[in-house]
């Protein structure tokens, strides 16, 4: 198991709160995150749902430091419903110092931000992913660039502490110029925290379809220019790149996706939520009725169990502190893992430096070069090849 070597250490390891509001009205092209249209008394059902997984959850004395509502929509949930949802969060899991909402642009009310505001809300990500009425319908999005603008006057009238934008770049048939235009928009907004996705075609959505039926390529140095003059961009508008895809003002890095990379501890609840914490790793269910048979009958997070040794944190601290650009101190995992093996991360490293993939530190601070982040996956997954390579029980 994960080595916390004492209860008191333990209580300090930061603890995040996440929570999978799986409604959406539609269905997004791009989109393979679980989620189902709600019919009936399914929003009612799952808010059950949360309070009885909430009560199934070791919490011990722990409170959650940060929270994260994802989706799915949340913001499809009434007021009302979203005020019962924040009171069983705050009654198990908070007050978080920091709390996301995820809000795409057509749900957005004065009436839902002022619940979220009196919760104790702090930041809302808001689900722009561009600013071009052609690249929304092309990605299968229901809101028009009007109702971006709209939703974030109302977000920055309520006076939340950070507010984030997502956008996406390398879109079928998106030019550098609309992208470069999508970017200058963001910057007149001023948000304090952006976050720049390149559109991945993932199985079983609507755009992976389109892949296989040719009527969409892939271009791999057409995103890595992408990429590139976004960092380039973004960097001398004043925000700084702190992960591959996230860039923010001093001071408005996310909390919650940093303890999540650093490889610390988190609770999901809800269908398809994944959870790593007291000892476990492991995953709901993707569907709404399983899950509300699991909670009804005590169980949780029972599908890809998977216990944490020191081995399997390391390696996902390495791989996952690499998307950061101040990288991962060797030094400080060895001390948080002493037992793990070594050896086959050390043969590697060289390889990774010479070919430019890797800089390192006299203080033993490994981070991604430029072409490094262009290539993080890859790095990532000789990485993990690197770890598995060395016998079980050897330590070094």
């Amino acid at each position: 198991m994960a080595e916390f070597p004492s209860g008191q250490e333990k209580a300090q390891v930061p603890l995040g709160l996440y929570v999978h509001v799986p409604f959406c009205a539609t269905t997004c092209d791009f989109c393979a995150f679980y989620q189902t249209v709600p019919k009936g008394d399914a929003v009612i059902r799952f808010l059950e749902g949360i309070e009885a997984e909430a009560g199934l959850v070791n919490w011990g004395d722990r409170r959650a430091a940060t929270a994260f509502w994802g989706g799915g929509t949340p913001g499809l949930l009434k007021p009302a419903e979203l005020e019962r949802l924040g009171r069983t969060m705050l009654l198990f899991g908070g007050p978080p110092a920091e709390w996301t909402v995820e809000l795409a642009p057509a749900t957005v009310t004065e009436d839902r931000l002022a619940v979220l505001k009196a919760l104790g809300v702090t930041r809302v990500s808001l689900g722009v992913q561009s600013f071009n009425d052609g690249l929304l319908d092309a990605l299968g999005r229901q809101h028009t660039p009007a109702q971006v603008y709209r939703a974030y006057e109302l977000i920055r009238a309520k006076g939340f502490a950070s507010v984030n934008l997502d956008l996406m770049f390398a879109l079928p048939g998106q030019t550098e110029e609309q992208w470069r235009a999508d970017l200058d928009e963001a910057m007149r907004l001023a948000p304090d925290h952006l976050s720049t996705y390149c559109l991945t075609f993932e199985e079983d959505t609507a755009l992976w379809v389109k892949l296989s039926q040719g009527k969409v390529k892939l271009d791999a140095d057409k995103e890595a220019v992408f990429y590139q003059r976004t960092w380039d961009y973004l960097a001398a508008a004043g925000y700084a790149q702190y992960e591959v895809s996230n860039f923010a003002r001093p001071g408005h890095a996310c909390r919650h996706n940093l303890n999540t990379w650093e490889m610390y501890e988190w609770v999901g609840l809800g269908p398809s939520a994944a959870s790593q914490h007291d000892g476990w790793r492991a995953a709901n269910p993707s569907d709404l009725g399983q899950w509300l048979t699991d909670t009804a009958a005590g169980r949780r997070a029972t599908a890809d169990r998977l216990a944490l040794t020191p081995e399997v944190l390391a390696t996902d601290a390495v791989v996952f502190g690499l998307r950061l650009n101040e990288g991962v101190s060797l030094p400080r995992l060895r001390r948080r893992f002493p037992t793990t093996a070594w050896a086959g991360l050390e043969d590697l490293l060289p390889r990774l430096l010479f070919d430019r993939l890797l800089d390192a530190s006299p203080e033993g601070r490994i981070r991604l070069t430029p072409r490094g982040r262009l290539l993080a996956d890859a790095v990532g997954a000789e990485i993990m090849e690197a770890f598995e390579s060395v016998p079980k029980g050897v330590a070094s």
